[in-house]
């Protein structure tokens, strides 16, 4: 069997045993690392999971990171469905941000919450379409390739923040570039006010009602992308736009609606962070989850499924991580940001390195030399 062609392997191989064994890898280099530097790999390991999942507050902090990467997550995915690599998340949830913020700061002393927060998530969502639908309209129409588009949508939007925050929505008084507080009806609840009310002591934590939107957004994009017409015309775009055109569907219809979607998706976490925790709208509040999405999605196999368990991956990396610096001596934040940037390298750069080794071993243990791919499509699944 010649090396440059891949092979057709079950599809559990390329969804679950890829991404674990890629995985694998990068906590083994990782391992390799913390030796190097004199840490024990074993005790950084365990601190890691108890420090995300051996209390109710690590498991709440665990949580509300990966709250926000299901968002940034999802908003990659269903742009890669279509053939698109959007790397505007971050700026487009910047604008989400900005979107919920304008609501919370017009209507905050007026409006009561079960009319305010419906209209600070239509608006996160809106303002994140807008921005990711001029990258899609470009790309669509006049040929400007998405990933660079989306890029300097990403400078663009912090630009603008930062002069709204400064300028024209600063708080009086106030030497920090935040708005005011918009007041307690534009407030999420927070889980631990829910779990307070059924009798349950929980810590308080920023874990809010927006993991409910996460879990309605993971739901709400399957449905979308294997459940429905719309969704089946935008993966056949992905797939193959000459295909599409053949078939009666327009690609650059689809381009601009996915993006559009990918962009509310990413507006949403705004919502997370403005009207779940702060409140009010500050400068740094994305704080580079719109890159770590692209992780999430990768890793994921742009799959709602595997988003979501990349993203608890990454929110446990998160807050255990910050548990490490404070119970190992000598340890940073930095070497988090190594593990990270490893796992981004294993599973997202060379995710499909193993792939052909892993196929090799598939096919000897089924005593059959296995049939070429006639194409990659299975990543799009």
């Amino acid at each position: 069997m010649s090396s440059a062609h891949p092979v057709e392997v079950p599809r559990w191989i390329d969804l679950i045993v890829l991404p674990l064994f890629n995985l694998g890898l990068a906590f083994a280099v990782s391992a390799i690392v913390l030796l190097a530097i004199g840490q024990s790999p074993l005790q950084v390991l365990l601190l890691l999971i108890k420090g995300a999942f051996g209390s109710a507050g690590g498991i709440s902090y665990t949580l509300y990171y990966t709250t926000t990467f299901v968002f940034t997550g999802l908003a990659v995915a269903v742009a890669y469905h279509a053939g698109l690599f959007n790397i505007g998340a971050e700026g487009q949830a910047m604008m989400g941000g900005l979107g919920a913020a304008l609501v919370g700061l017009a209507f905050g002393a007026s409006w009561p919450a079960w009319l305010l927060l419906p209209s600070m998530v239509l608006m996160a969502m809106a303002f994140g379409m807008a921005w990711a639908a001029v990258p899609g309209v470009l790309q669509a129409y006049r040929g400007s390739h998405v990933v660079i588009t989306t890029i300097m949508f990403n400078f663009i939007a912090s630009a603008l923040l930062i002069y709204l925050l400064v300028n024209q929505l600063k708080e009086p008084g106030n030497m920090s570039p935040e708005t005011r507080a918009f007041g307690p009806a534009a407030q999420l609840p927070g889980v631990h006010e829910w779990l307070a009310a059924l009798g349950i002591a929980w810590p308080h934590t920023p874990l809010n009602a927006s993991v409910l939107l996460a879990v309605g957004a993971l739901v709400g994009t399957w449905l979308l992308l294997w459940r429905s017409q719309p969704g089946y015309a935008l993966r056949t775009v992905g797939h193959s736009p000459d295909a599409a055109r053949y078939a009666g569907i327009r690609p650059r219809v689809q381009i601009v609606v996915a993006m559009a979607i990918s962009g509310a998706l990413a507006g949403l976490v705004g919502i997370n962070e403005i009207a779940g925790v702060h409140n009010r709208l500050i400068a740094e509040f994305v704080a580079g989850a719109g890159f770590t999405g692209i992780a999430v999605s990768l890793i994921g196999r742009n799959h709602p499924i595997g988003i979501a368990l990349a993203a608890l991956l990454f929110g446990a990396l998160y807050q255990g991580g910050a548990e490490l610096a404070f119970e190992i001596q000598g340890f940073s934040r930095d070497m988090v940001f190594t593990l990270q940037g490893l796992i981004v390298l294993f599973a997202g750069a060379m995710a499909q390195v193993a792939a052909p080794w892993l196929a090799r071993a598939w096919w000897a243990v089924r005593g059959t030399a296995g049939v070429p791919a006639a194409s990659g499509a299975a990543a799009h699944g």
